[in-house]
């Protein structure tokens, strides 16, 4: 009987890759993991929650939190959108569900939600405000070209930014580095 030769494997044309990688920092990996969480639980965006107070109002913010959104399967549209209401509110947000509709719908631009379940819970506690800063005058040339920005979030970061580079502007002309 002839000797069965091993096969000698093959090898491959491409060269291993590093392991590894370059280091990531943590700001860069916890936007993936906030997402993956959320769409866990039945978010579509993660800015529902966090801009809740601007989509229906402080006023119904105040008693209301966003649970979840739940689609048909396969879908984006006609969901079902389960909050959690603070106490003896219910009834009242039973009456003003077309209002939340219409301004989540108006939020998403199409019609995400077409029904409001309510859940009676507790609400968590609101986030403390931080210290208010210390009022800067912003020069006219950098706040004139701040009024034409529609997104309330951006708008808010470049006037910080803008009053920064005024106060370290006023810091400087006041040690006389500037003149």
């Amino acid at each position: 009987m002839p000797k069965r030769e091993k096969p000698v494997p093959a090898k491959s044309a491409a060269p291993e890759r590093a392991r590894g990688g370059r280091a990531r920092s943590v700001s860069e990996i916890v936007p993936d993991i906030g997402r993956a969480a959320f769409r866990r639980f039945g978010f579509v965006q993660s800015s529902i929650v966090s801009r809740w107070g601007e989509i229906v109002g402080e006023r119904y913010a105040k008693v209301t939190a966003p649970e979840s959104i739940r689609f048909p399967n396969g879908a984006r549209s006609n969901g079902v959108l389960t909050l959690t209401v603070a106490g003896a509110h219910a009834p009242m947000m039973q009456h003003v569900t077309p209002v939340i509709i219409e301004r989540v719908n108006r939020f998403f631009g199409y019609a995400a939600v077409v029904r409001v379940v309510m859940r009676q819970g507790d609400l968590p506690a609101p986030k403390l405000r931080a210290a208010p800063q210390p009022f800067v005058v912003v020069p006219v040339e950098l706040g004139e070209s701040l009024r034409t920005i529609a997104d309330p979030e951006l708008k808010a970061v470049l006037e910080s930014l803008a009053q920064g580079v005024a106060a370290a502007t006023a810091l400087s002309v006041s040690l006389g580095k500037i003149s």
